[in-house]
């Protein structure tokens, strides 16, 4: 009997991946996506983004890049060799070989888990579902996603997982703005629904990158991104509960305090408080976690204590903010604030979740109306329904303001100038630690400080 020649998915798409044939797809070109899609463009993959975003597609199909940690040049060397094409639906996307997903994943309001854009994309993709089709899901979710959720979407097409296609998920590591750890060389986590779903993945993914790491299945890959992010929401909780114990007891900065302790060879690990936290991962997986905690009569009491702590850091900023104005010959309602930086960290133009923007939300519900912003990398916001556009950091623009609050930490302001230049500072971030002059540092309220002012 003439046995058959018929190669398998597996063998085929594996055979794609090291002649470098396989085309990639990234669904979702943010923070995530668009770099992870350069890479393999970069590396002659032929590559196709998609995005239901018409304004991100019109700006890389002219070759214009929206991604700060993503050099210019790069996005419009692809698009224009060719290695990289943007478009806005899913046609043809059961031409694609390897598909990652890397969609936002919210919250509701009631802080439950939001994985509608997850659904809604995998959904779209299993309409053209094909043999050999590889599907790595990226974005940050609760344990269970990628084989309680997706995998029933695209089994319904009668095909089986680690079979006829394959699923993996493999969490992102992305930080902003970092220069030294990027998407080619930050480790990553793999873990397939089957052995050679995981196998597929960590070929696919080290096209790229350089160290991939594969665990037993995705629930391990999803819950140890939980905890990535749990352990920093965790461990900054804790200096912004001891920061605020600092300032009610008086005479200890909670700033020497950290740096002392990381004096420490081992054992312990530095992290610094704040005006509260931002970024898309470390305000939202707690609650992705407790949300399925429940569903299992368990309650994460620790790390549920830990983000309330963290999220109620800009009302303290706020009560930092009316205890100056008491200060003040002036009303509340009439007080000029300035906010020194609106992104969630230093040196980046992501607003997401940004702490800033919820201490001037809560200054707005309570009635201070004269609110402006400078930073270097974002021009204009929008907070509760109202249009903000930056001001210029100059020593009008200081002296015009009754207080200054420094919520981000850029490196590219002078903060003795700007302190030189204002009548009242409220740094949450100890951007004016190098400060000595005595009669400056009487301007500045330092979150964690364990001091008020001396004179205003």
């Amino acid at each position: 009997m003439a046995q058959s020649n018929t190669i398998s998915p597996s063998a085929e798409l594996e055979a794609k991946l090291r002649n470098r044939s396989a085309k990639i797809g990234v669904v979702g070109l943010g923070y995530v996506g668009l770099p992870l899609a350069i890479e393999f463009a970069t590396k002659g993959f032929a590559t196709v983004g998609i995005d239901l975003d018409r304004t991100k597609i019109d700006s890389l199909k002219s070759g214009k890049n929206y991604i700060q940690d993503i050099a210019d040049e790069r996005v419009s060397e692809c698009v224009a060799n060719g290695t990289f094409r943007a478009q806005s639906d899913y046609a043809n996307s059961g031409d694609l070989d390897v598909v990652y997903i890397c969609v936002p994943t919210p919250f509701t309001t009631n802080k439950d888990p939001d994985i509608t854009y997850i659904t809604s994309s995998v959904e779209s993709l299993a309409k053209s579902l094909r043999n050999g089709q590889l599907f790595i899901l990226k974005s940050t979710t609760f344990p269970d996603t990628t084989e309680g959720v997706v995998l029933p979407l695209l089994e319904k097409s009668g095909k089986k997982a680690g079979k006829d296609f394959f699923l993996a998920f493999s969490p992102e590591r992305i930080d902003p703005g970092n220069q030294k750890w990027t998407t080619a060389n930050t480790p990553i986590v793999v873990g397939g629904c089957t052995p050679e779903c995981t196998r597929l993945a960590v070929l696919t993914n080290e096209q790229i990158i350089a160290n991939v790491i594969a665990v037993s299945g995705p629930k391990v890959a999803e819950m140890e991104k939980l905890l990535e992010n749990i352990f920093r929401s965790v461990n900054i909780a804790l200096v912004n509960e001891l920061a605020k114990l600092c300032d009610r007891m008086g005479g200890i900065n909670m700033w020497e305090v950290v740096d002392a302790a990381a004096t420490k060879p081992f054992g312990y690990m530095p992290f610094y408080p704040g005006p509260g936290i931002g970024g898309h991962c470390i305000l939202i997986d707690p609650y992705y976690l407790s949300w399925q905690a429940r569903a299992h009569d368990f309650e994460t009491n620790f790390i549920t204590l830990a983000a309330e702590t963290n999220e109620s850091m800009p009302f303290y900023v706020k009560d930092l903010v009316f205890k100056a104005v008491a200060d003040l010959p002036i009303r509340l309602r009439d007080a000029k604030i300035l906010m020194s930086g609106v992104a969630f960290k230093r040196d980046v133009d992501d607003i997401r979740h940004s702490p800033a923007i919820r201490i001037m939300e809560l200054l707005l519900e309570d009635g201070v109306n004269n609110i402006d912003f400078a930073d270097p990398f974002v021009e204009k916001i929008n907070v509760s329904g109202r249009a903000f556009i930056r001001k210029e950091m100059n020593a009008e623009t200081l002296r015009n303001a009754d207080i200054i609050i420094i919520a981000t930490d850029h490196s590219q302001y002078d903060y003795e100038f700007i302190v030189k230049n204002s009548s009242h500072v409220i740094d949450t971030r100890n951007a004016t630690k190098n400060i000595r002059d005595v009669e400056l540092l009487s301007k500045i309220v330092l979150l964690g400080s364990g001091r008020q002012h001396t004179s205003v």
